[in-house]
């Protein structure tokens, strides 16, 4: 199993879950099993799993270390001075 941009996916990871470039979950991934980056798994909200977590499409997740990666690149990973 494998997440948008390829990094292994493994269950206890943190991630955020998109849709058409928005971020529509996040939280620490559950129930997923090898050999499905689909509709496999699920993402936990909160402290607790609940039934209705939201359905991990690994396709559609990304590591949050990657994201936070992602925005370091573009210069968003910090607060600006001031603020």
């Amino acid at each position: 199993m494998h997440y948008r941009n390829g990094r292994a996916a493994v269950n206890g990871d943190k991630i955020v879950s998109l849709n058409g470039g928005e971020v529509v979950a996040a939280g620490t991934l559950y129930d997923a099993v090898p050999g499905n980056d689909y509709c496999n798994g699920h993402i936990m909200v909160g402290y607790e799993q609940s039934g209705s977590d939201p359905v991990a499409c690994m396709c559609d997740c990304l590591h949050v270390d990657d994201l936070a990666a992602i925005l370091a690149e573009k210069g968003l990973g910090n607060r600006p001075d001031g603020m």
